[in-house]
């Protein structure tokens, strides 16, 4: 059974929403990242967003396009970020882990050489914000060869798509709760209660809210509506924040600290 299910058929038995945190991986080491995994886990995680660091992404806001940048100057690879993950678990993770990466770099390595080496690396499931409904049937079913879910983006602006992304989506349905790109928000989408019970409707799998949620009140405001919330950017502002405590590849106690306390407040810890 692929982790994600197994995680979210968990949660749903104690009636808990799960919160998803995403980490753009290499920022501001890959060292630094290991540890902020194992820290968030213990902080109350229940899956993990690996961003993998790109160039030129059409979804992340500001914020996370500064994490890419640093973590690029380093030269993080999609399979650093898959090390990473084989690392956290190799420490003892149990977290299900989610790749994030944009399609140019699974089309460089090959899809079979990709997914054969997440497969080799416990990786469960991945999320690729520019492969649309229309031309994914073939990574699709490679991913699903290999055990691993493709993940589907679906925003309120999808309209007649909205319910044929949901009805044929594995692992869970990624709800993007805002127009734009990724970056805090006060305000949501006016139709989102509507949109995400159409997705419901339509959904066989778990229904996950993000874009804009960086507050435990709308993480409380959304756990009434889905089935788990992803929190990006309000997280890698939270690094970028405390990047003086991580210095030299190390990780300092104080700065995992910083980045735990917030994901636990998230969670409602």
């Amino acid at each position: 059974m692929n982790l994600i299910d197994k995680r979210f058929a968990e949660l749903k038995e104690r009636g808990e929403t799960a919160m998803i945190p995403f980490l753009t991986i290499g920022d501001p080491s890959l060292e630094a990242s290991l540890e902020l995994i194992l820290e968030m886990e213990r902080a109350g995680a229940d899956l993990i967003e690996l961003g993998v660091p790109y160039s030129d992404p059409l979804a992340d806001g500001p914020v996370i396009q500064r994490s890419s940048e640093r973590a690029l100057l380093s030269k993080i690879t999609i399979f650093d970020v898959i090390d990473v993950a084989r690392q956290a678990r190799s420490r003892g993770s149990k977290l299900p882990f989610i790749l994030f990466t944009y399609y140019n770099p699974v089309l460089q390595i090959g899809l079979e050489r990709i997914f054969k080496t997440m497969q080799e690396n416990e990786i469960s499931g991945i999320i690729i914000p520019d492969l649309p409904l229309e031309e994914d049937s073939e990574t699709r079913a490679i991913a699903e060869s290999y055990g691993v879910h493709l993940i589907p983006l679906v925003a309120p602006t999808s309209n007649e798509r909205v319910k044929r992304i949901a009805a044929g989506a594995r692992g869970f349905v990624y709800c993007v709760s805002s127009l734009g790109v990724t970056g805090e928000r006060a305000e949501f989408f006016g139709g989102i209660e509507d949109f995400l019970s159409t997705v419901r409707e339509a959904a066989k799998v778990p229904i996950v809210v993000g874009f804009g949620i960086s507050n435990r009140e709308q993480v409380e405001r959304f756990e009434k509506l889905c089935d788990g919330v992803v929190v990006g950017s309000a997280i890698v502002r939270t690094i970028e924040g405390a990047l003086h405590h991580f210095k030299e590849d190390a990780a300092h106690p104080q700065g995992l600290q910083q980045i735990g306390g917030f994901v636990g407040q998230l969670k409602g810890k």
